[in-house]
């Protein structure tokens, strides 16, 4: 009885003090950058999508943040002719984190985000514009206090994408994919250069600094 009366107590203390240590993100403000990257090759035909995303936020509770992503997604295909396609897209991207830890300084969350995605494909001079709602997962581990790296992976996205020509055609592709696994609209795919149905890349990682 009193071995399980001293594990209760020590397993009650670190749930307090990790109570007390996520107390102090509460009000605190985080900076970070996902960054995405994927290629894929087959002979000469080289198709290349990429994701630079600052993120800025707020803890509002002390396992709960809110904030907003702007950043640029790159898409590029390649042969051994030259470049078939262009494609240079701006995104803007509220969205909220809920955080629980594994242990010590790991953690995990889990993101709902709202992108919204425009631009165009500068070969053909191809408007896009996106916008749906994307659940992904990741892991969190902080180097210090301050600094931390996190990595993760989209888990769920649903999407509607306009793609509208110059001579005024108009495709509307709306995708529902569960980790990335879609089939991908034919037309979408040759004029974007390979690009995947929901445009974002599906792994990411980035540094996160709390402040």
């Amino acid at each position: 009885m009193k071995k399980l009366i001293l594990i209760a107590g020590i397993i009650l203390s670190g749930i307090s003090t990790y109570a007390q240590d996520s107390k102090g993100l509460e009000g605190s403000w985080f900076v970070t950058s996902q960054i995405g990257y994927s290629q894929t090759k087959n002979d000469d035909a080289k198709q290349t999508n990429t994701t630079i995303l600052p993120i800025v936020g707020t803890f509002v509770s002390p396992s709960t943040a809110l904030g907003v992503a702007v950043g640029h997604i790159g898409i590029k295909n390649e042969d051994a002719f030259g470049t078939n396609a262009k494609t240079s897209l701006v995104v803007v991207q509220p969205l909220a984190r809920k955080y629980w830890n594994v242990s010590g300084n790991l953690y995990f969350f889990g993101q709902l985000a709202a992108p919204i995605i425009s631009g165009k494909e500068k070969e053909s001079n191809l408007k896009v514009n996106q916008y749906g709602l994307a659940a992904s997962g990741g892991f969190d581990y902080f180097v210090t206090k301050n600094i931390s790296v996190e990595f993760s992976y989209n888990l769920v996205n649903i999407s509607q994408t306009t793609l509208k020509a110059d001579n005024g055609d108009k495709t509307t592709i709306t995708d529902f994919s569960v980790a990335h696994v879609a089939n991908t609209e034919p037309l979408y795919n040759s004029e974007l250069g390979g690009s995947l149905p929901t445009l974002t890349t599906p792994l990411s990682f980035g540094f996160k600094f709390v402040f």
